[in-house]
């Protein structure tokens, strides 16, 4: 019997996403679906993995609608940024921006990451990548210029680690990819678990 092969769907938006995807050297389609990204759950953990099984479920969903031949399997993910049991989300505008970014400044918070596979007929798979970020105390001017770089607007937590606010970032103790929202190394390492190919031919189960 051949093995089963599948139509590997990056079911994000994100650019940074989709260039760390790139370097596995798969096919991928990008397939997007609208969700409102609320979580019932409380603790951090639990909030995350479930707004990443909920992109993943939508998004299969679209990709069955549109017939895609092959088994679509679906890589979907969602990053919260956390100090304590507080979960810091995307900015709602500038000033809120300002406040979480005062917040977090000489700080060390947790950045949590996390990756959902969804595939017909299989149970959805989820793994975490927790992250600690330290920044450096934000003086008002560095502050105040990186908020008009508007890097802040569209990301948890109200800064992206690969941008501008590095002025202010002191240190990272885990995953960079993880920070940036897609921990290449544990992708790849969960999803051969996830299709149960271990071997060095793992790619050829992914089709155009």
């Amino acid at each position: 019997m051949p093995e089963k092969t599948f139509k590997l769907i990056l079911g994000s938006q994100s650019p940074r996403r989709k260039e760390l995807l790139a370097h596995l050297d798969i096919p991928f389609t990008i397939v997007t679906a609208d969700l409102d990204e609320v979580s019932t759950h409380s603790l951090p953990d639990d909030v995350v993995r479930d707004l990443a099984i909920q992109k993943g479920q939508a998004v299969l969903t679209q990709c069955l609608k549109n017939d895609i031949v092959a088994t679509p399997l679906v890589i979907s993910s969602d990053t919260i940024v956390c100090l304590g049991d507080e979960i810091f989300n995307k900015p709602n505008d500038v000033d809120d921006a300002r406040r979480i970014l005062q917040t977090l400044s000489g700080k060390t918070h947790i950045v949590r990451t996390a990756v959902a596979y969804t595939c017909p007929d299989m149970e959805p798979y989820s793994f975490i990548v927790a992250t600690e970020v330290t920044f450096d105390i934000i003086a008002p001017e560095i502050l105040e210029s990186y908020l008009k770089t508007g890097d802040s607007l569209d990301k948890a937590g109200a800064y992206g680690i690969q941008g501008p606010s590095l002025t202010f970032i002191s240190s990272i103790k885990g995953s960079y990819s993880a920070v940036v929202g897609f921990p290449l190394s544990d992708v790849v390492t969960h999803l051969k678990k996830f299709i149960g190919d271990e071997s060095k031919n793992w790619r050829e189960r992914f089709i155009k």
